[in-house]
């Protein structure tokens, strides 16, 4: 079998670092665009709704579910996807367990159904669907945007890998110009054996 030239070698595999490289930063560029898209989006969404928090200080806040979870935003507009799921959580999620009695919308709507006359219940009902509806809004604005989290995680870790790929090319070029022409990847070893003296007969 030939030996393998070491200063080929070491040319292709500096190369395919470079490459990698390039490749890394073309996935970190698409997933910083990817987060930028994601944040833009859920915030002109959210902002659009003129959601605000409870101002500091204010009864709704004094309710040990809510506050602890809403006092950091106590008084700003409603603008990220952190945001969002604590507004539905912690401040939606218990308004209407205390509105409908811990029952969802579903249970309130059947036993409305049976009460077709009981106009207090069918207000509560149209009610808790419409806070639902904002609920499972403000949720699915959160899961994009920790999508949106997530690649720009990816990204940071992307630009990490293509800098380290990057700095070993670097250093592969430098070997590259210190190795012989003629060096092999592994010297073959010597195959001759050693001499044993015969004996004096």
């Amino acid at each position: 079998m030939d030996a393998v030239n070491r200063k080929t070698f070491d040319a292709l595999m500096t190369t395919a670092g470079v490459v990698v490289a390039a490749v890394l930063v073309a996935a970190g560029c698409l997933l910083l665009w990817g987060h930028q898209f994601a944040n833009s989006n859920v915030r002109s969404q959210l902002v659009a709704q003129q959601i605000q928090f409870p101002a500091k200080g204010t009864a709704e806040l004094a309710d040990p579910k809510v506050g602890p979870y809403l006092n950091q935003y106590a008084g700003k507009q409603l603008a990220n996807g952190a945001q969002a799921k604590a507004y539905a959580d912690h401040f939606i999620a218990v308004h209407l367990q205390k509105l409908g009695g811990g029952q969802t919308y579903a249970q309130l709507s059947k036993t409305a159904n049976a009460q077709p006359k009981n106009t207090e219940l069918a207000n509560q009902v149209n009610t808790i669907f419409k806070g639902e509806t904002l609920r499972g809004m403000l949720l699915n604005a959160y899961a994009f945007w920790q999508m949106g989290q997530i690649a720009l995680y990816a990204a940071i870790a992307a630009f990490v890998g293509a800098a380290l790929m990057l700095a070993l090319a670097g250093l592969g070029f430098l070997h590259l110009r210190r190795v012989g022409p003629a060096a092999e990847l592994l010297p073959k070893l010597s195959s001759a054996q050693p001499t044993v003296a015969a004996d004096a007969s």
